[in-house]
């Protein structure tokens, strides 16, 4: 289910009979056609443990089921929107980021501590971001929300990406992340997250980093 970028804050997706794709509350803004809209309280095809997952960690972003036929307009906050196609891999971005995305992709959450080790727990307690983060994986489309545009950048075997961690959007691919800091301990004391701290990832994929450092 392809979506179509209307502009750089709207897209468009056709909805046809027997599928069915999930939207952040509130982000239909039109639709022709015969379309409902349903909250779905288990967020999406994770299940149970899945839901459980982002409740605890403040990843329960609300979900409509959108089903029938005919097409639907997504935007929500005048955000800059960002059209991810997957191929059969898994996306990693944090749920209040999520737009819309193919009901076909089976979604999941992953503690950001299982890559990084203890680097992986504080980055969520120092950037603001969670522990856990939504995952995404098959093949579908993803529309995400970013502030100021989006750039894609690939992240290949020995040329590692460094982001700020503030700019972070997303990522897809087989790629590790870690906190990273040239500065002490106690030199990170009383300061903002800013550059002294970097979001190192590494492997083969790609990272999507927005223009900003403002979160949504």
């Amino acid at each position: 289910m392809p979506f179509r970028e209307i502009n750089s804050k709207m897209v468009e997706a056709t909805v046809a009979p027997g599928q069915k794709m999930f939207s952040q509350r509130g982000a239909m803004l039109a639709y022709r056609g015969e379309v409902s809209f349903t909250p779905n309280i288990q967020g999406g095809q994770g299940g149970l443990m899945s839901m459980i997952g982002r409740r605890v960690a403040n990843e329960a972003t609300p979900l409509m089921t959108v089903e029938g036929s005919g097409t639907v307009m997504f935007g929500h906050g005048g955000h800059h929107i960002q059209v991810i196609n997957l191929a059969g891999d898994t996306l990693y971005v944090e749920a209040d980021r999520l737009l819309a995305f193919d009901g076909t992709l089976q979604q999941g959450t992953m503690f950001m501590g299982a890559q990084g080790g203890v680097m992986g727990m504080v980055r969520g307690q120092v950037t603001g971001q969670g522990l856990f983060t939504t995952t995404l994986k098959g093949h579908g489309a993803v529309a995400v929300m970013a502030h100021g545009g989006v750039i894609e950048l690939p992240i290949t075997p020995g040329r590692e990406v460094h982001v700020d961690p503030q700019a972070y959007v997303a990522h897809h691919g087989d790629v590790r992340n870690k906190l990273s800091t040239a500065l002490g301990w106690r030199d990170m004391v009383g300061r903002g997250s800013g550059e002294a701290f970097q979001l190192e990832l590494s492997g083969s994929g790609a990272v999507y980093v927005q223009a900003s450092e403002e979160k949504l």
